[in-house]
């Protein structure tokens, strides 16, 4: 077949996407038949209509021992646009299958903030070579970048920006942007500095292409701007975008000079980054991403398994306290897990809740008692609710209102002892400095077990005569 008529018989990118924009398991399916077939120029011209982030996720939809031969046959078009959208874990063994003056190519074609994110997690000597294979003004800009800590917003930030002094006009704005080839080509605002290059203002560029040329810079820009702290963790850069709607932000050091600059596209990442970090945390599956290898994923979570086991040896230890009880009223031994089950639900929701609002600065120390006061009153109403149906069913299945009636109670007090562990172990965690998305949901389990039967098993103990009546 001539290119001619492959070209004819290759549908526009679109067609490729189903109607949620994910690639059609078919037309992957014919991507990687052709590669098998040793039709690589079939396969390039199938993949060449393709969004960067596609093929990108082509990549990481093709199994881990058939990415070679893909990647040799599309050859050109894994650029350092693609490598940039792609897992971190198919990124990362894309990048060791390259040379130090390769990676070093891609890196210098990306803005800062990407070529970063590509460089941070390879080898310290792998690091090195590609460093050493950059220009010095590239080097220089991902030198500085790394010294910042992971996760903050000098690793987050790009140098590329325009930046102009405040007694310009428009006019000169104007040339000066259409004269400088080398300058940022993506950005929606110009900032404005003093001449110790700190920022005093900012213009949209929709003003600047709306004032006349003789208009000085000083009377269309607007002075008031967010400004980002260069070592500010970039959960919190994007809750500052969030807050304020920000297209952009400029990014400043210790002494407040103007250093880089921060754009949407990046934070839209990093909420949904932090989102899915938070949700992995608290269920303790580590990072939680299908490409990381088996080992990996075994060592992130087996340790909170064991964790866990640990934990609930004290729930173990309550069970075998109240031996006697239970051998007079085998019921028991099926209703506690029950009542343990319900309140672990509760003090899971509550705990989710919680962590968010810490999250997302809803929840702080002006509002906490507040806070805890709610969860206490939803508790008692789902409590209430819950603790009616399930005295009333118990009676009816045992035909013992006794039992109904100690189940109830035991329920009611394990949701309200939920709801409180739910909001003050986040708290309490927080409060000293600990992730609460990391730890809260091994107490808060150990908690609602352990209650939950002590309160089942040490009822049953109380009224013990009215049960075996």
């Amino acid at each position: 077949m001539s290119e001619t008529e492959l070209l004819d018989a290759t549908p526009p990118a679109e067609s490729q996407l189903d109607e949620d924009d994910r690639l059609k398991p078919e037309f992957v399916d014919a991507v990687l038949e052709a590669v098998e077939a040793g039709d690589a120029e079939a396969a390039h011209l199938k993949v060449a209509p393709l969004h960067p982030a596609d093929i990108a996720d082509l990549v990481e939809l093709t199994p881990a021992e058939q990415r070679p031969a893909l990647v040799a046959a599309i050859g050109d078009l894994i650029d350092g646009d693609v490598l940039a959208e792609m897992n971190d874990w198919v990124r990362e063994t894309l990048v060791d299958a390259l040379t130090a003056t390769q990676v070093a190519d891609i890196a210098s074609e990306l803005d800062t903030d990407d070529a970063v994110a590509i460089i941070e997690d390879m080898e310290p000597e792998d690091q090195r070579e590609v460093l050493r294979a950059l220009d010095p003004d590239d080097r220089a800009a991902i030198e500085e970048a790394l010294s910042y800590p992971e996760e903050s917003a000098g690793r987050l930030m790009q140098r590329e920006l325009i930046a102009v002094p405040e007694h310009w006009t428009v006019g000169g704005v104007l040339d000066y942007l259409r004269g400088h080839e080398e300058l940022a080509t993506d950005f929606w605002e110009i900032f404005v500095v003093d001449p110790a290059h700190k920022p005093v203002g900012t213009c949209a560029l929709s003003w600047v292409l709306r004032s006349p040329r003789s208009v000085s810079v000083s009377d269309v820009m607007a002075r008031e701007q967010t400004l980002i702290p260069v070592d500010m963790d970039q959960e919190e850069v994007a809750l500052r975008f969030q807050k304020y709607a920000l297209i952009s932000a400029a990014v400043v050091d210790g002494s407040g000079r103007l250093v880089g600059m921060i754009t949407v596209d990046d934070v839209v990442h990093i909420i949904s980054q932090e989102a899915g970090e938070d949700i992995l945390r608290l269920s303790g599956a580590g990072e939680g991403d299908i490409n990381e290898p088996v080992l990996d994923s075994y060592k992130g979570r087996v340790r909170w398994l064991i964790t866990n086991l640990v934990t609930a040896l004290s729930a173990a230890t309550i069970i075998s306290l109240f031996g006697g009880t239970i051998e007079k009223l085998v019921a028991l031994a099926a209703l506690g897990p029950l009542v343990s089950g319900v309140g672990g639900n509760a003090g899971t929701q509550t705990m989710a809740v919680t962590v968010r609002a810490l999250a997302t600065n809803q929840l702080t120390q002006s509002n906490t008692l507040r806070a805890i006061r709610r969860e206490l009153q939803v508790a008692v109403l789902n409590g209430l609710s819950v603790a009616t149906l399930v005295g009333i069913g118990v009676a009816l299945w045992f035909g013992h209102v006794a039992l109904g009636g100690v189940i109830a109670v035991a329920m009611l007090v394990n949701i309200v002892i939920a709801g409180l562990a739910g909001v003050v172990v986040p708290l309490t965690l927080e409060r000293f400095g600990a992730d609460p998305a990391v730890s809260s949901s091994v107490f808060v389990t150990m908690t609602t077990d352990s209650m939950g039967f002590l309160a089942v098993l040490g009822l049953a103990t109380l009224v013990g005569p009215a049960l075996l009546a």
